[in-house]
């Protein structure tokens, strides 16, 4: 995750603000975001972004929902923002914890972002095959981020050959209009073909729905 990025829009404020430029005449009240929005948003990771240009009005609203109400996409979006520090200070170890939970209640995209997290080293100790776990269980639930990345940790020699048949299933029933998504997945599923035996190949082009 690019944390430039996320802190550009706050750092212009701050810049505006110094200079005697009116950010805004009137702070406006900010909703809060639906489920289905948040959902959203993490899927198109400009949660974070979001919530800085919201300057950060949500924060006690995103903790409750999150802490006490524990809804899973709050839980993700409060322990992301936990671990980089955006509009709280920064509590790695809590963000992970927050993250977890919602990786626990079947959150595809905190499960995704723990076995990213795990295959990296990314604000925990490197272990590939705990990233594994994590990115098959996404994997199953259709995040197309975790199959691409089993995947690739399954060619470079990670995980059980037993899972590769199923790796595959996943990857050559994806669909996606990015072209470069799409070479990678072709180029992923060639890889694999050499890990396999041929049956299991063929077993694998089964329809998505069979």
């Amino acid at each position: 995750m690019a944390l430039k990025t996320l802190f550009v829009s706050m750092i212009t404020m701050l810049t505006l603000a110094s200079s005697g430029v009116a950010v805004a005449q009137e702070i406006k009240a900010v909703q809060l975001y639906s489920q289905d929005e948040l959902l959203k948003m993490i899927a198109e990771n400009s949660h974070l972004t979001r919530v800085i240009e919201d300057r950060c009005q949500l924060v006690q609203d995103i903790e409750a929902r999150a802490e006490v109400l524990r809804v899973p996409a709050y839980q993700y979006l409060w322990g992301d923002m936990l671990a980089w520090g955006v509009c709280v200070d920064a509590e790695p170890t809590r963000g992970i914890e927050f993250i977890a939970a919602a990786a626990k209640q079947g959150l595809p995209e905190a499960l995704e972002q723990l076995g990213r997290y795990y295959a990296k080293g990314t604000l925990v100790q490197e272990d590939k095959e705990r990233a594994v776990v994590y990115l098959r269980e996404a994997s199953a639930l259709g995040n197309l981020k975790a199959q691409i990345q089993l995947a690739e940790l399954f060619i470079d020699g990670y995980g059980s050959p037993y899972d590769y048949e199923e790796a595959y299933h996943w990857l050559y029933n994806a669909v996606t209009d990015d072209k470069k998504v799409h070479a990678r997945i072709a180029s992923y599923l060639q890889a694999m073909e050499k890990l396999m035996h041929p049956k299991a190949v063929r077993a694998a082009r089964r329809p998505a729905d069979s």
